[in-house]
C-alpha cells in the first residue's frame, strides 16, 4: 500500500460515523456476529478440535468478509468508524504476502504461506512474547531461547524495570526499556553466533513513543518486525496507526496482532473465529500488515490451549490456506508454567493444531504470559513437535486424536484455584550455564517419550 492510500484510510477515522464504544460493542459486534452465526448455522463439536470441513472454511471466509464490509472497524481515539469498500477488502486479500524474508545474511529465514497438512516446516519464532519480565531475568530468558538450534527467529518479553526504575507508559523509562530490550536481543544473537537472525521486538513499547525508540541500525532493523495491534473487537487506536506509519520508508515489517475473545462479545468459538478472520482482513489495510499474528483469548480459561481457542486457530489457519493464502503465525500462550508437565502437554497440543492447520509457531507465553515463568526448554519442544508433525505428513484426523489425549492430561489446570503457573526461570534453569535443571529436563524427556508413544515421529 502506498502512503497516500494509507493516509486516506486513516482520515476516515476522523470523518466516519460517530459511535460510542458501548454502542459499538452492543449494537455492532454482538448483533452483527450473532446474525451471521445464525445465518450460516455455525456450531462446533468440542471433540473435533481440528475440523476437516471444506464448507465450514468457505462459509467462515464469506461470513468474515461480510462482517468487515458491513461494520468496518472502530477508532477508539476518535470514536468514529472506519468503513471499507468490498473491493478494498478483496484487494487487500489478494495482496497478502505469501513469502517474507526475515533476518539477514546466513541467518535469513523465509516465511511462507503454509497449506493445510503441509509438509513444509513451520517457522519457529521463539521467546516469551510480551511477558512482563524483570531486568534481572530478561537476558537469561532470551538467551535460553536463542541458544536452541531448533529456532528460526527470536522474540522477547517486555521489561518491567530498568536500572531499578519501574517502566511507565509514555515515559522516559519506556524509551530506555525498549532500547535496553534491543541491546539484550542483539547481545544474545551475538552470543549464539546468529547475529543476522530476524526479530519480533519492541515488546517493551507500550505506546508509540517506545516504538519510535526501537528504530535504528543496531536496534530494530528493516529485516525485523514489530507489533501493530488491533483491540477486541474490531477496534484500533491512533497509537497503533502511528506504529504502522513508523514502518514507512524505513521498512521494518508490520505484524498485525488480533486478540479476539472466545466467549466474549462475539460469542463462542464460531463467532470469535468470524471476528478474528475479519480482524486480519482489516489489518491488511489499517495495519499495513506484512504477516499476521493470531492470538485468541478465552474469556474464562485465558490460554490459547483452551478448546475454543485451539478450534479458532485451526479453522482460521485452514480458512486462509484454502481461500486466501497468507502468512499466519499463531501465538502459543499456555496456562501452565515452567517445572510442570502440564506446560509441556499444552505446548505439544497447541503446536500440533497450528502446524497441521497451516500456521507458523510463536511463543511461548508460559503461565498465560503473566509471569517470567517461561524457559527455552518448552521452546525446544514446540520446535521439535512442529517440525516432526510436518515431516511425517500428519493428517488432521491423526492430529485431532493426539490433541484429545493431551487435553485429558492438562485441562484440569483451568479449574485449579491458584492456577498452575509453575516456577520462575531462575528456579528452572542454572543461572550460570543457562541450561535446564535436571528435574526440569527429566520432565521434558518423560513427556517427549509419551508424545512418541502417541505417534509423533521425532
Amino acid at each position: 500500500m502506498d502512503t497516500k492510500k494509507f493516509l486516506e484510510i486513516c482520515a476516515r477515522g476522523k470523518t466516519g460515523p460517530a459511535v460510542e464504544k458501548d454502542d459499538w460493542d452492543l449494537d455492532y459486534i454482538i448483533d452483527g456476529v450473532r446474525d451471521l452465526v445464525e445465518d450460516y448455522d455455525f456450531s462446533w463439536d468440542k471433540q473435533v478440535i481440528i475440523p476437516n470441513d471444506e464448507k465450514l472454511l468457505d462459509d467462515m471466509f464469506e461470513a468474515a468478509k461480510k462482517l468487515i464490509v458491513d461494520l468496518g472497524i472502530y477508532n477508539m481515539s476518535t470514536k468514529r468508524i472506519i468503513h471499507f469498500e468490498k473491493e478494498e477488502i478483496e484487494e487487500g486479500l489478494r495482496n497478502m504476502k505469501t513469502e517474507l524474508v526475515m533476518g539477514e545474511g546466513k541467518d535469513a529465514v523465509t516465511l511462507k504461506a503454509r497449506k493445510i497438512e503441509d509438509e513444509s516446516l513451520p517457522v519457529v519464532w521463539a521467546g516469551n512474547p510480551g511477558c512482563p519480565t524483570p531486568e534481572s531475568l530478561y537476558y537469561p530468558i532470551i538467551l535460553s531461547a536463542a541458544k536452541e538450534p531448533v529456532i528460526d527467529l527470536l522474540t522477547c518479553g517486555s521489561l518491567v524495570d530498568v536500572d531499578g526504575y519501574a517502566v511507565t507508559s509514555g515515559d522516559v523509562t519506556e524509551v530506555v526499556a525498549v532500547r535496553r530490550e534491543m541491546e539484550y536481543l542483539h547481545k544474545a544473537l551475538k552470543e549464539v553466533g546468529r547475529e543476522g537472525m530476524g526479530l519480533l521486538a519492541a515488546e517493551s513499547a507500550v505506546t508509540e513513543v517506545g516504538d519510535y525508540a526501537a528504530v535504528g541500525e543496531k536496534r530494530l532493523r528493516p529485516c525485523d518486525s514489530h507489533l501493530v495491534a488491533m483491540f477486541n473487537e474490531l477496534m484500533i487506536d491512533n497509537g497503533n496507526l502511528v506504529r504502522a506509519a513508523n514502518s514507512l520508508d524505513y521498512g521494518m515489517k508490520n505484524a498485525s496482532l488480533a486478540c479476539t475473545m472466545v466467549g466474549g462479545l462475539a460469542g463462542d468459538a464460531p463467532g470469535a473465529t468470524i471476528v478474528m478472520l475479519a480482524s486480519i482482513m482489516a489489518a491488511n489495510l489499517v495495519c499495513m500488515a506484512d504477516y499476521h499474528l493470531c492470538h485468541p483469548i478465552h474469556i474464562q480459561d485465558v490460554a490459547t490451549t483452551a478448546r475454543g481457542c485451539l478450534w479458532l486457530q485451526s479453522v482460521l489457519c485452514q480458512t486462509f490456506a484454502k481461500n486466501a493464502p497468507a502468512i499466519i503465525v499463531c501465538d502459543l500462550w499456555p496456562s501452565s508454567g515452567a517445572m510442570t508437565k502440564e506446560l509441556l502437554y499444552e505446548v505439544a497440543a497447541n503446536t500440533i493444531v497450528v502446524t497441521v492447520s497451516g500456521g507458523h509457531l510463536e511463543g511461548l507465553g508460559s503461565a498465560n504470559g503473566n509471569k517470567p515463568n517461561g524457559t527455552g526448554l518448552e521452546v525446544r519442544l514446540m520446535g521439535e513437535v512442529g517440525k516432526a508433525v510436518a515431516k511425517q505428513k500428519m493428517t488432521r484426523e491423526e492430529a485431532n486424536e493426539i490433541v484429545l489425549k493431551l487435553l485429558d492430561k492438562y485441562e484440569h489446570v483451568f479449574r485449579m484455584e491458584d492456577g498452575n503457573c509453575g516456577k520462575p526461570f531462575n528456579e528452572a534453569y542454572d543461572m550460570e550455564t543457562i541450561t535446564p535443571l535436571p528435574e526440569w529436563l527429566a520432565m521434558y524427556e518423560e513427556v517427549r517419550a509419551e508424545l512418541k508413544e502417541m505417534g509423533i515421529q521425532f
